[in-house]
């Protein structure tokens, strides 16, 4: 009896033994897999500061930065933007900034995000029947282009109500369309970090004062250089004036129309200028992110909280003045960081106006590259070392009962070695590999 005990305690530790010794040899498996078959890690967290700054480290340093060389004009003498930044939207460059990573609240021009984020998600042409529950939680305040409950409204109309006249009721629609405000909101974050906007917190989709929520001239010019890749986001912020569809006539039953400007001040007064998106709130003072076209080169602006409110617009354009007058004159002091996600698509792309290929050439998609094949899926190599160490967990158990009958049968007693999985040699080899893959990680 007391031989069988021993016995059946002998092959259960054979047994776990060889498990052992078969998921550390799947494990050292793993680790010579070559590095595109491993999962990418997540992005750490950069903290905006002059070491780490994203774009650069002189882009985290405070006060006005620029690095100019012979002949380089002198910066305007009257800019009193809290924040604000220059870049030439082709190559990326920033040309001059001041506190460009101050986190500020961003008013409306956060739309600019929430269009990166919605916009490629449905067709201009779809036509959406508004509830009254799309247009409840609007901000006290809030500038509206007029969006009425219960009628229809096509994408394209409420895109413009958007872009023109910054209207919340129109985002609100279409954020509802989205699957909600929170889901929006959540999908805006998502984007900026996309982006490497890392400034930016995202409260609520339309920009409308709430606490917590900020951005930065930085990551404003990052929303507008991957907007204006869009074709219809190229187009919406273009756009002078539209004809916005109204509510019913008493009188006919007929839907009326009426006009609605774009709110951008320099938009048809500044020579090129492509848009983008102006803000304005109490909190937020006045904010705004322009593109401009001049002699084949386009530049990027952002201003953010001035002194007064009109001066916004002056400042802006002083700096887009300034940076056509420096082309070659001055050394960048950072750059804008590309977009880490893959073009967006959807059926917005499909239908819209003007092609990608159509834009000029800084404003088209960026192709994709090595960084777009991850290799192995995460399910993939899972899926593999699992099975592999299945396997070898199976062969263990089968090696063991196979000891188990040979240590009952007399003439079997030899029937394995000491060097067999479940022998010495499995212990002392699952020590030494779990001891690699330590150092492994280390490195």
């Amino acid at each position: 009896m007391q031989s069988k005990h021993v016995q059946r305690r002998r092959t259960r530790q054979t047994a776990q033994a060889a498990a052992a010794s078969a998921l550390a040899l799947t494990a050292l498996a793993l680790t010579t897999l070559p590095l595109t078959a491993l999962p990418p890690a997540a992005p750490a967290a950069v903290a905006q500061d002059a070491g780490a700054a994203v774009g650069g480290e002189r882009l985290g340093r405070p006060a006005v930065q620029i690095a100019p060389l012979a002949g380089a004009p002198a910066l305007p003498a009257t800019l009193t933007g809290r924040s604000w930044l220059v870049a030439d939207a082709t190559t990326g460059e920033v040309l001059a900034a001041r506190d460009a990573h101050l986190p500020l609240p961003p008013a409306s021009t956060l739309k600019m995000l929430f269009a990166d984020t919605v916009l490629p998600k449905f067709d201009r042409a779809l036509e959406h029947q508004v509830t009254p529950a799309e247009l409840a939680g609007l901000g006290a305040g809030s500038s509206l282009v007029g969006v009425k409950e219960n009628l229809p409204y096509r994408v394209e109309d409420l895109w413009r109500g958007v872009f023109l006249s910054s209207g919340n009721d129109a985002v609100h629609v279409l954020a509802h369309m989205n699957g909600g405000v929170q889901r929006t909101v959540t999908e805006m974050q998502a984007r900026a970090q996309a982006l490497q906007a890392r400034d930016t917190k995202v409260v609520t989709p339309d920009g409308y004062d709430m606490d917590g929520q900020v951005s930065s001239a930085y990551d404003l010019t990052l929303f507008a250089r991957a907007g204006l890749r869009n074709a219809d986001f190229r187009s919406y912020c273009s756009t002078r004036t539209a004809r916005f569809p109204g509510g019913l006539d008493k009188l006919t039953g007929q839907r009326t129309s009426f006009d609605i400007a774009n709110t951008d001040r320099l938009l048809g007064k500044y020579p090129g200028l492509i848009g983008v998106k102006n803000g304005y709130t109490t909190n937020a003072g006045a904010t705004f992110t322009g593109a401009a076209e001049r002699d084949g080169r386009t530049l990027l602006v952002t201003v953010m909280h001035p002194e007064a409110q009109g001066k916004v617009y002056d400042e802006a354009a002083s700096l887009l003045d300034w940076g056509f007058a420096a082309a070659g004159k001055v050394q960048p002091v950072g750059q804008l960081a590309e977009d880490t996600a893959a073009p967006a698509g959807g059926a917005s792309s499909a239908a819209a106006p003007q092609a990608a290929t159509d834009l000029p050439a800084w404003a088209q998609p960026p192709l994709g590259g090595p960084s777009n094949d991850p290799g192995l899926t995460p399910a993939v190599w899972t899926g593999a070392a699992l099975a592999g160490a299945l396997a070898l967990w199976a062969a263990a158990r089968t090696v063991a009962r196979r000891r188990a009958a040979a240590a009952a049968a007399p003439s079997s007693t030899t029937a394995i070695g000491a060097t067999a999985v479940g022998g010495r040699t499995g212990p002392r080899l699952s020590r030494r590999l779990r001891a690699r893959l330590h150092s492994v990680r280390r490195r």
